[in-house]
């Protein structure tokens, strides 16, 4: 009789030991949605989530200033390669990565020949600044081949907030198929949920056509010069910001 009230007691213990943990890690927001669950990214459990998907090597969807994207760990080589999967895209396309703050984008970018002044009247925006690598971004599947790296610094709280979650740099491409147009909502990308850790809904992220251009994105590589690599959303502004600090476009 002893030994079967211990026997119950050790079980009930572990049960409620299991409940306990349980509910801790529910607290924390760590627990993993299933694949392809839409969360409001609102919720305030969000922002820790995504950064354990990014952390664990997933690929997830999650809103930014322009239009929706598709995210994962920019150091992470199997991460890169199903991002590369899931977006059908060839690999030898680069990417580009997002960071939270402008220490974290002359961390991971060179790009210590651009004053403060210059980054401020850009970013956080719908711009991404091309720059040459750092030596950190060591992933040999992070654009194989090209030396150089676009960054940007989203005008978005949600994405900066999780990539100051996260500590990484978040290798961010649009969240469509290569040659589809880019999203606006989540809706429009359903067919890739399977394939993702989470999808983070913001809402509705702009109602113009014109908003489907995604960032301008700007080489600013060389000290002086500038290229536009795509026009994007705010190709005047940046124009007009870069030239104002005597840069000279390089056709």
């Amino acid at each position: 009789m002893n030994l079967a009230r211990n026997l119950s007691t050790v079980k009930s213990f572990v049960r409620l030991s299991s409940k306990i943990e349980e509910m801790s890690r529910e607290m924390n927001g760590i627990m993993a949605p299933d694949a392809g669950t839409v969360i409001k990214s609102s919720d305030n459990k969000a922002i820790r989530q995504a950064a354990n998907l990014l952390e664990s090597g997933k690929v997830i969807a999650l809103p930014t200033d322009t239009v929706y994207g598709l995210a994962c760990s920019a150091n992470d080589p199997k991460a890169i390669q199903r991002l590369y999967a899931i977006k059908g895209r060839e690999e030898k396309k680069p990417v580009a990565i997002c960071v939270a703050d402008f220490n974290d984008l002359r961390h991971w970018g060179q790009a210590n020949h651009l004053p403060n002044e210059l980054l401020e009247q850009l970013l956080p925006g719908p711009v991404t600044i091309v720059v040459r690598k750092s030596v950190h971004l060591d992933n040999p599947f992070l654009n194989p081949g090209v030396e150089k790296i676009g960054i940007r610094i989203p005008d978005f709280d949600f994405i900066r907030d999780v990539s100051r979650a996260f500590r990484f740099p978040v290798a961010l491409t649009s969240a469509n198929r290569s040659s589809e147009q880019s999203t606006l909502n989540v809706g429009e990308f359903e067919k890739l949920w399977p394939a993702l850790g989470a999808v983070f809904d913001g809402g509705q992220l702009g109602l113009r056509e014109e908003q489907r251009a995604a960032s301008t994105v700007i080489d600013l590589s060389q000290v002086g010069q500038y290229k536009i690599i795509r026009k994007g959303v705010a190709i005047e502004h940046t124009v007009h910001v870069v030239e104002q600090f005597g840069f000279k476009n390089v056709l």
